[in-house]
């Protein structure tokens, strides 16, 4: 029987896993952290390490960063991801964390990726482990954890800003993996040129894992010794993807045509731009938020619940993930572009904002002044204040609540459409309330 043997196992795992930093000098990007000097720098290469939170948008580095925490803290790791594990899995790792520590003596960094999708009560199951110092805790979230995490949960673990990574270092990455021998793609001696790597940064728009498995695919359409190209890209990434610059005209012509579709009250059209935008590889949360804008620009009061339904796709995008997520925002967009229009509000605003930069040194009237003490209010402050909900109507008709030269002010003026008609009957009823008022004082 013959037997074989092979002086090294093949490593099959894509380009971005093999690539992934061991050491900090292998780590490109957020060098506010990071950078010489730098606190968390210091505190890793000292082999010190605490429960962090890494709050940043995907493929920047952030579960990178945790593993790099385990190296230079010589700890075990456990990893969770919250989009498929629960409480079982928490449990379970927990588990082996104290197993470690008891066996080895070593303590356990507990990585859970997307964190901001546990809810409270999963967020709370690895509050006592932190405590005890069972487990090293850092979690990664592409969403503020100010709004998706609990408090108890923040208080327990420092919460690092990843930041979105720059084009130069998208390229940097890119060409540490074409040189790197041992793990990248150093052996075939391929070349990437500069216009054709700032491309295909353009392409990846700061996820450093989009760009290695973009050269992966690319790096199977050459011989070894050969250059990529800008047709290699749109290969791979597809047509669309490749023409769509985020830094250029197109990607702004774009979200025009989708916000001018809207304001036209053209659904079908905000529709097809928004696809449009889609296929081309633009994030569909950036449309999102542009939708919130619009909601209180374009809409305003005119349809109040606007701005509910742009919160709303936002908030199922987040829940549900792209497929059903890229629905609900085409879904809030055809709501939108059908809803009646005003905007009155952003005009209100624009004019309002203007006059608080001129006069922005008067004085609150004493009768508008807060008074919590007896002696503001010995010498004035709060006197003379009607309180609407004792006043006929509720409202104090003839109060004046600008400074003085300033009374009689308007910026908003409500429209005839949708909700806001209702709007601007109560207000004409309460300026004729004001008017009757002020024929009485003179009678």
């Amino acid at each position: 029987m013959s037997s074989f043997s092979f002086d090294f196992a093949p490593d099959f795992r894509p380009l971005a896993a093999r690539m992934r930093p061991e050491e900090l000098s292998q780590y490109i990007g957020q060098s506010h952290l990071l950078g010489e000097g730098k606190p968390l720098r210091k505190a890793l290469e000292a082999g010190r390490a605490h429960s962090m939170m890494f709050w940043g948008p995907p493929g920047t580095g952030k579960t990178t960063l945790a593993e790099l925490v385990a190296n230079y803290a010589n700890a075990h790791v456990e990893r969770i991801s919250a989009v498929t594990s629960g409480v079982k899995e928490i449990r379970t790792a927990i588990e082996h964390a104290k197993n470690v520590a008891e066996s080895r003596g070593q303590r356990t960094l507990l990585f859970v990726d997307e964190v901001h999708r546990f809810n409270k009560s999963q967020q709370d199951a690895f509050l006592p482990f932190i405590e005890d110092g069972t487990v090293i805790f850092i979690g990664a979230t592409t969403e503020n954890p100010s709004f998706e995490i609990n408090n108890a949960l923040l208080s327990r673990a420092r919460v690092y800003l990843i930041k979105k990574l720059t084009n130069d270092e998208i390229v940097l990455i890119v060409n540490q993996a074409l040189l790197d021998v041992e793990r990248g793609l150093g052996k075939r001696k391929l070349t990437i040129p500069d216009a054709v790597a700032n491309k295909l940064a353009n392409v990846c728009d700061g996820d450093a894992r989009k760009a290695l498995n973009l050269i992966e695919l690319m790096s199977d359409m050459v011989a070894d010794g050969e250059s990529f190209t800008e047709e290699m890209i749109v290969e791979v990434a597809g047509q669309q993807l490749a023409g769509f610059d985020k830094n250029g005209d197109q990607y702004y012509d774009l979200i025009s045509a989708v916000h001018k579709s809207i304001r036209g009250s053209a659904p079908d059209a905000a529709l097809y731009w928004f696809c449009r935008m889609l296929e081309g590889g633009c994030d569909p949360l950036y449309i999102a938020r542009r939708l919130l804008a619009i909601a209180s620009e374009d809409i305003g009061n005119a349809d109040p619940v606007a701005m509910t339904v742009a919160i709303n796709a936002w908030e199922c995008f987040h829940r549900v993930g792209p497929s059903e997520g890229e629905r609900a925002i085409a879904q809030a967009i055809i709501y939108l572009a059908s809803a009646p229009k005003s905007n009155a509000v952003y005009t209100a605003f624009k004019a309002a904002r203007q006059l608080a930069r001129e006069t922005g040194q008067d004085a609150v009237p004493e009768h508008l002044r807060n008074a919590p003490t007896q002696l503001m209010k010995d010498i004035g402050f709060g006197e003379g204040y009607r309180y609407a909900h004792d006043e006929p109507n509720s409202y104090a008709s003839g109060e004046c609540y600008f400074p003085e030269r300033l009374a009689g002010s308007r910026f908003y003026y409500p429209t005839e459409h949708g909700f806001e008609k209702r709007i601007k009957s109560k207000l004409e009823q309460l300026s004729q309330l004001d008017n009757d008022s002020e024929i009485k004082r003179y009678e």
